[in-house]
């Protein structure tokens, strides 16, 4: 499936969207983060925001029940698909698994899993889940993107100049293009 902003922003700007690696909780356990403790923090009202936010552009939202995945491993498996000229499909794909099917991105056999279904070689997919292959330009990345601001995901980054952070309304970019038409 593809993500809606990202279709949309193509169809209407003509943008090229280019997903980067961003790791937004690289502190989790390596097992992930029990969900209770992220209920905790942000309370039992985040869900049903979150939920009514990806109604509202046509997604399910359904993590897993127990556990806020640790996505060091997926992000390197979406790395590799970059340099296999598959990262567009994966990172759907992943994006759907955990989202809509409640499925612990963090978990090594549930990538190889989603890995064979997309045809990514089992070898390079072992490589990746066994080592740190693509950690340094997951990191690098990360680095990057904090340095400009990015505090969340997504992050859009328009022409290089504007940074829109969050799922937004279609709205907010309408304005954000409209403020870069000005400059």
């Amino acid at each position: 499936m593809a993500q809606p902003t990202a279709t949309w922003l193509g169809r209407r700007f003509g943008a090229t969207i280019v997903w980067l690696p961003f790791d937004l909780h690289p502190e989790y356990p390596p097992e992930g983060l029990p969900r209770v403790e992220l209920l905790a923090r942000y309370g039992d009202e985040m869900t049903e925001r979150m939920r009514a936010s990806f109604a509202a552009r046509g997604l399910e939202y359904n993590p897993h029940p127990d556990v806020v995945p640790n996505t060091m491993k997926a992000l390197r498996l979406t790395e590799l698909a970059r340099a296999l000229g598959r990262h567009e499909e994966t990172h759907d794909r992943l994006m759907d698994a955990y989202w809509a099917e409640a499925q612990d991105l963090g978990d090594s056999a549930v990538l190889r899993g989603l890995a064979a279904e997309l045809g990514l070689p089992d070898d390079e997919v072992e490589a990746v889940l066994d080592g740190d292959r693509y950690r340094e330009r997951i990191e690098s990345s990360t680095r990057q993107a904090t340095s400009i601001g990015a505090t969340g995901v997504p992050a859009f980054l328009l022409d290089r100049r504007l940074l829109v952070l969050g799922a937004q309304p279609e709205a907010v970019f309408e304005q954000s293009f409209a403020e870069l038409e000005a400059r």
